[in-house]
């Protein structure tokens, strides 16, 4: 049965690696390629090392060290964001008010033209002074009530987006809150040795994200473990309603089938699971929990059973 990875913490590595030589590329445009070369080389001899490693790499304190690593990224991220926006929202202000200005300003000069070409008008005897006065005011608050409305308008939408743009990134750090803490109890739950120790965490992971497909497969190995293959099967179900093509959620079914003595619907979730992850054959083969399916011919057509001692593939 599938267990997490001890592979975890040095792919952690090479993320936060990844991202801070993201954020140095700006540095030197004239030496692109050459980095790119040893940063190919330097991602080569990380996976040669991870295909190497023989034994955990991580301690308690590197575990603590890279959560607040990747913490401080995420929050810095978050941070990065609301900064641009203010930037834009600032920049957007200040283009809003020169606008303005300016139209203000041509509003203006337009009456001193009217006024100079009324004027004009009067002393040759076309119209009034005072009716050529109340037609460019009424002409001037009319484009002033129009350019006014036009600009609150623009500074509405711009609040409004504003006010989206803030509930987005209180959102997004809510998530970022919870995924370290949820990363946090996957770490926990695999360093813990008794099944019922591991429900215990993973039960505190579906408090935060009940959905967790992942936690439900993995509580329902747990309760094989103690021997509850009804409890299995129900957690599977549980992860299948949620994503029924999870391969894990139907192996685990399975199992918790043959534990029952349901055959039929063993043999059904371990075909399903194996046609949607080949490496499950192997697996299958060694899982104790097929041990009254060693003599069923479909079973063993479906798996890989281990060497026996005189080192040949059983049959």
């Amino acid at each position: 049965m599938a267990r997490p990875k001890n592979r975890l913490t040095l792919t952690l590595l090479l993320s936060i690696s990844a991202f801070c030589a993201a954020l140095a590329m700006p540095a030197a445009a004239q030496s692109v390629d050459s980095d790119d070369k040893k940063q190919q080389q330097n991602d080569q001899q990380a996976e040669q090392t991870i295909e190497e490693l023989q034994a955990p790499l991580y301690s308690a304190f590197t575990e603590r060290y890279l959560l607040d690593e990747v913490k401080n990224l995420r929050q810095q991220i978050a941070d990065a964001r609301v900064e641009l926006t203010e930037k834009i929202v600032d920049k957007e202000i200040d283009v809003s008010s020169k606008a303005l200005t300016y139209a203000t300003d041509t509003v203006t000069y337009f009456f001193y033209l009217i006024a100079g070409a009324s004027t004009l008008l009067v002393l040759i005897g076309w119209n009034s002074l005072r009716d050529i006065k109340e037609r460019v005011g009424a002409f001037a608050n009319d484009e002033i009530r129009r350019i006014t409305a036009s600009y609150e308008k623009r500074l509405d939408k711009l609040e409004d987006e504003l006010h989206r743009k803030s509930r987005h990134i209180a959102q997004a750090q809510e998530e970022i809150e919870l995924t370290n803490e949820i990363h946090s109890l996957w770490l926990k739950a695999s360093q813990e040795n008794t099944p019922q120790s591991k429900i215990a965490i993973y039960d505190q992971i579906l408090q935060l994200r009940p959905d967790d497909v992942e936690a439900l497969t993995y509580k329902a190995d747990a309760a094989l473990l103690l021997g509850q293959a009804q409890w299995a099967t129900s957690l599977a179900n549980r992860a299948l309603e949620v994503d029924p093509e999870n391969s894990h959620a139907l192996y685990q079914r399975a199992c918790a089938h043959a534990e029952s003595g349901a055959t039929e619907e063993a043999l059904r979730d371990l075909q399903n699971a194996i046609d949607k992850a080949d490496s499950l054959r192997l697996q299958a083969g060694r899982d104790i929990s097929f041990e009254s399916l060693l003599q069923n011919e479909r079973f063993l057509e479906m798996v890989v059973l281990p060497p026996d001692e005189d080192g040949e593939e059983n049959s």
